[in-house]
């Protein structure tokens, strides 16, 4: 019972077709788009988590690293007068600035990742409401950060996207066909590959046939594409990719190895802080404003549950970047069609944890099959 990105596809057809059956506004152009723009936020987060689960380890704090790291652009741009993209830049490093705390402490004082990053949450929500202030948020009115989530692409530069996001997929299956070649292991058939890129071209151009009927595709969501491409080829065209998966494989194993077991989880750590204060911007900019309550309620644990549902293994060492997406996708469908429904949050929080059980089970009853078949591959 191995699960694959095959089964997570399968998945989220089976609810795109169940939602549309209950409300034939779903898959409407309208409704699209507005799941690309609800989806960025969670997909940028789960993009982050999946990193850090590959490590072995979790990050209950990025939700609240998120909503500093918002708070301390708007007070720049709004209170202190700071360029939109110099605000950006100081957020960002923030960001990282916390996940090296975060990872330094864990590294240096053997403490478990999860204590850590519960403090952190607290902590840093602390800081967020004290730089927001008794006003409850703070509007933002710069132009330049609020377009990053109102923007879209216009139909020509939205075709082109299609078909390099198609071409990107059929290079990865072209070259990683060649590695196991090389190495003497299967491959599926020529047939097998060709539907699989017939597939994939065929989806990606249909939804952006649609999205182009509508405003055309969220500029937000082409960011998310290429974090997810440059967090891609990091985790798997680098050591340091390399690293990360033999640690959360084994990590005395990669100790003994030579590998620098501290500096790369500081590093991760780093990297995943980072990526939640893009989130913060994404949505202080989706808000217009900072406020206390951004990055709060279950958007973590939302971002925890999209990384797994995608296929990323909670126990570490198997995953991949994309998956976040697949993951953010199952769980945003989930909760934009119950919220077409009518549904009241405690409905969508309740299926969102059904498909999380269902998908921790599948990972942990396929990690048995490879322990008694003497594999973690």
């Amino acid at each position: 019972m191995k699960r694959g990105t095959g089964t997570v596809l399968l998945g989220l057809v089976i609810v795109w077709v169940f939602f549309q059956s209950l409300n034939q506004n779903f898959l409407s152009a309208r409704n699209l788009s507005n799941l690309l723009l609800q989806i960025a936020v969670l997909g940028t987060l789960a993009v982050g988590m999946v990193m850090v689960l590959i490590l072995g380890e979790i990050d209950l704090s990025v939700g609240a690293i998120a909503g500093v790291s918002a708070a301390l652009l708007a007070l720049l741009i709004t209170e202190h007068g700071w360029p939109a993209w110099s605000a950006v830049a100081i957020a960002l490093l923030a960001g990282a600035a916390i996940g090296v705390v975060h990872g330094s402490i864990i590294t240096a004082a053997g403490i478990p990742s999860f204590i850590i990053t519960l403090a952190g949450l607290l902590v840093w929500q602390g800081v967020q409401l004290w730089l927001v202030g008794d006003g409850g948020q703070i509007p933002i009115r710069d132009e330049a950060i609020r377009s990053i989530a109102s923007s879209y692409l216009v139909p020509a530069f939205g075709w082109v996207l299609a078909v390099l996001v198609v071409a990107a997929f059929a290079g990865v299956r072209v070259v990683r066909r060649r590695r196991r070649t090389r190495h003497g292991l299967d491959v599926p058939t020529t047939t097998a590959e060709a539907v699989a890129v017939g597939v994939v071209a065929v989806v990606v151009l249909a939804i952006t046939w649609v999205l182009n009927s509508y405003f055309g595709i969220p500029w937000v969501f082409v960011l998310l594409l290429a974090l997810v491409a440059v967090c891609g080829l990091l985790l798997t065209g680098t050591p340091f990719g390399r690293h990360v998966y033999a640690i959360g494989g084994n990590r005395e194993a990669a100790r003994r190895a030579g590998i620098p077991v501290q500096r790369t989880v500081i590093v991760v750590f780093a990297l995943i802080s980072a990526i939640a204060a893009l989130a913060g911007i994404i949505e202080a900019s989706r808000q217009f404003s900072a406020s206390n309550a951004l990055g709060g309620g279950t958007l973590q644990l939302n971002a925890i549950a999209a990384a797994v549902i995608g296929g990323t293994s909670l126990f570490g060492g198997r995953g991949r970047v994309y998956q976040a997406v697949l993951g953010a996708l199952v769980v945003g469908s989930v909760q934009n069609g119950l919220d077409l429904l009518g549904e009241p949050a405690a409905v969508k929080n309740i299926a969102t944890g059904v498909i999380l059980v269902v998908a921790v089970v599948l990972d942990a009853v396929g990690r048995r099959r490879r322990l008694a078949a003497g594999s973690l591959d």
